[in-house]
């Protein structure tokens, strides 16, 4: 998929994926590859905001496609809803290279003690 993340804490998790290599049949950026960079993200925050001994694991996630993307990279955003014991929920917006929006997201992660 080529994810990079860029910056990462248990607020704001930033990453970037090219389009190229990520599309459908037509060219166009995957829906599906927009799902994995917003779970990716959702889930690095989650982990993090668990902390040590805990475990992420991705319980939901909505996707709205706004537009398609052709080329270049898109980046996107995960911010902290909810950050709670047992459950964390973020906002993913992913927008292209022009800084348009491409996808709205939201995941929810369970938070486990890991075995």
């Amino acid at each position: 998929m080529g994810i990079e993340i860029l910056e990462a804490s248990p607020e704001r998790v930033v990453g970037r994926m090219p389009v190229e290599g990520n599309t459908q049949p037509y060219g166009l950026l995957h829906g599906g590859a927009s799902c994995v960079l917003a779970e990716t993200l959702g889930s690095i925050g989650a982990a993090l905001h668990a902390g040590p001994g805990r475990i992420a694991m991705g319980i939901e996630i909505s996707a709205a496609h706004h537009r398609s993307a052709t080329s270049g990279h898109i980046t996107a955003v995960a911010t902290l809803v909810h950050g709670g014991r047992t459950l964390a929920t973020y906002d993913i917006e992913i927008t292209d290279d022009r800084g348009r929006r491409v996808c709205t997201s939201r995941l929810t992660c369970m938070l486990r003690d890991a075995e």
